[in-house]
């Protein structure tokens, strides 16, 4: 693979331009809204467990921001939209972004590695799915180190990923939980498996969605990892 991160976010914006229709992934579909409220709740409960309940003060910086979807879910929980921010690599998908999202909140655009984001400015860096179309193993660690370096000592990456690769499409590939730990060496990593897998979820919800939650009760069917990857209180800064 190239190590050439130009290489790189040439072929993600060539991998996004590939990928299925948007009526997959719309509210519309009831798969689709079981796993975003799935998530939804796992999220607060994630919040509430590292004490972030005072979330209008809270510095938050997505990579990979796409429509602005996660950051319209963070504003509606109560984030100040002057301390949100986004960085999408795609100008269609960022255009979106900005027609949907306040003014303040601020938007880069382009490879969110190159950001001139201040160190420890950040009490959360948020990714949705993002490290799972970076195939590029110097990629995603330049990438990652970015964000480690962007968060504030007692805050946090917010991660969520699928874990496990999909055999129809080689434009991905899962990140385990082994990798994370690579990625962020010195974090403490507290996570739970969420999100039935979809191949699954969408027959089940076509048929009842209410099988969805039946059959997420069991762990093995979950394809995804919500994880807070933490930074202590006493990190002198990041990885470099």
């Amino acid at each position: 693979m190239s190590s050439d991160p130009a290489d790189e976010t040439r072929a993600v914006a060539e991998r996004y331009a590939r990928r299925a229709p948007p009526g997959r992934y719309s509210m519309l579909q009831p798969d689709v809204w079981q796993t975003v409220q799935e998530r939804q709740r796992a999220m607060l409960r994630l919040f509430h467990h590292q004490g972030l309940t005072d979330l209008p003060v809270l510095r938050v910086l997505e990579v990979g921001c796409g429509a602005g979807g996660n950051l319209l879910e963070l504003l509606r929980l109560g984030f100040d939209p002057a301390k949100l921010a986004g960085a999408e690599l795609l100008p269609d998908r960022l255009a979106q972004a900005r027609a949907v999202l306040p003014a303040a909140v601020t938007l880069h655009a382009g490879d969110a590695s190159q950001l001139p984001i201040a160190a420890g400015s950040q009490h959360i860096v948020l990714q949705s799915t993002v490290f799972s179309s970076l195939l590029d193993d110097a990629f995603q660690q330049q990438l990652a180190s970015a964000m480690w370096r962007w968060v504030a000592p007692g805050g946090g990456v917010l991660w969520y990923d699928f874990t496990v690769n999909n055999p129809r499409n080689r434009d991905v590939r899962g990140v385990p939980l082994a990798r994370l730990r690579q990625l962020f060496p010195q974090a403490i990593i507290t996570h739970r498996r969420v999100t039935l897998a979809p191949p699954l979820a969408r027959p089940l919800c076509r048929l009842y969605p209410a099988l969805y939650t039946v059959a997420n009760a069991l762990p093995l069917l979950r394809t995804h990892v919500l994880a807070w990857v933490g930074k202590p209180n006493n990190h002198p800064g990041g990885t470099g």
